[in-house]
């Protein structure tokens, strides 16, 4: 089969690998139909994340059918329609029990396309197949539902559920990529005041506002003073980084009001600066995290009722075969207005223009 290869720090290829197996009881094998790229997939080939090894087949997010699996699986069969996560769940250890699946200490967490051979190929070998697949509603499409693998309960359970976005609360997004803009979607949940989207690129803060931001800022032009203006000074009662640079973070910190809370989304690659000398006194939390994702059963229902504009996100499709030219596309998107791209059999490169 064909899988795209990570060869070390900006090296990747789409290229024959060997096809997965069964390696443990609770496996089950999955034929890839739509899979998409992630952030971090460009934090891995910009070597920040040095955990990956060369050899590695990336990616952690697909729709397909299951095609095989071992003797201890009980939730699927062959032939069922699965969304793979991102995350990989034992179901057994003391953090899955308190539905921390994120730090499965029982051979999961995040491993697809990570620890082991990832999403972004023909076929997959999912382990722990029970917890880790979800089978999908007819009602869902593949390229809607490959989103709600990682970036909506990445959003959703990393920024706004550990930002506690509550009703009336003004909520500062900085950076509106993929996941700074299902956290708009997902914060409007909770009847936020306001919602205040950060970027460097117009056509992203366009899309925040279509996503239903009530504000939008260019981050060189002093958002924190919009910030203030809007909030009588006062600062935003959540902020959510969604970047993963130092400046983003700085600046985050900067825009939260005394009492309130940033919640760090990004991947970091470099130190941020954590300025106590400014913050002890303020009454601030700050939260980290990886996504569980226990949210995922509920945000398919969302899906599959129609709550949830997960399609919109999508900018870009290519056949499967073309992950070179996807990666290129998605690692341009201020050239290219990416947000999502999504690969499959049945995908036709093009450009989907979203709904207004």
């Amino acid at each position: 089969m064909k899988g795209f290869v990570f060869h070390g720090p900006g090296q990747a290829s789409w290229q024959d690998v060997a096809d997965p197996g069964i390696k443990e009881p609770t496996d089950a094998i999955v034929k890839v139909d739509a899979v998409t790229i992630c952030g971090t997939d460009l934090h891995i080939l910009k070597g920040d994340v040095p955990e990956v090894r060369p050899g590695t087949v990336l990616g952690h997010e697909a729709v397909g059918e299951i095609v095989e699996v071992a003797g201890d699986v009980r939730t699927v069969r062959p032939g069922d329609r699965v969304l793979v996560s991102c995350i990989t769940s034992c179901g057994r250890c003391r953090f899955c029990r308190d539905g921390s699946y994120g730090q499965c200490r029982g051979g999961g967490g995040w491993i697809l396309g990570h620890l082991v051979d990832g999403t972004q190929a023909e076929y997959v070998r999912v382990p722990c197949a029970d917890l880790s697949v979800h089978p999908l509603p007819a009602a869902v499409r593949s390229e809607d539902a490959v989103l709600l693998a990682d970036i909506f309960p990445t959003a959703y359970e990393v920024g706004v559920l550990n930002g506690h976005v509550r009703p009336g609360d003004t909520v500062a997004i900085v950076g509106a990529g993929p996941i700074g803009l299902a956290a708009v979607v997902t914060a409007r949940m909770f009847s936020p005041q306001r919602i205040i989207a950060v970027d460097l690129a117009p056509a992203r803060l366009e899309a925040a506002h279509r996503l239903g931001a009530d504000a939008v800022a260019d981050a060189h032009e002093a958002p924190g003073e919009l910030v203030a203006d809007l909030t009588d000074g006062l600062g935003a009662d959540v902020v959510i980084e969604a970047v993963g640079v130092p400046e983003s973070f700085e600046l985050c910190t900067r825009m939260v009001r005394p009492g309130g809370r940033v919640a760090n989304v990004g991947v970091h690659g470099r130190p941020a600066t954590l300025h106590l000398e400014d913050l002890w006194i303020k009454n601030v939390t700050i939260t980290t995290g990886l996504v569980d994702t226990h949210s995922t059963p509920t945000l398919l229902r969302m899906a599959a009722a129609g709550r949830l504009p997960t399609g919109q996100l999508v900018t870009h499709t290519f056949p499967l075969d073309h992950m070179e030219e996807a990666y290129d596309v998605f690692s341009k998107a201020g050239e290219t207005g990416a947000l999502k791209v999504v690969l499959g059999e049945k995908q036709h490169a093009e450009v989907a223009v979203p709904a207004a």
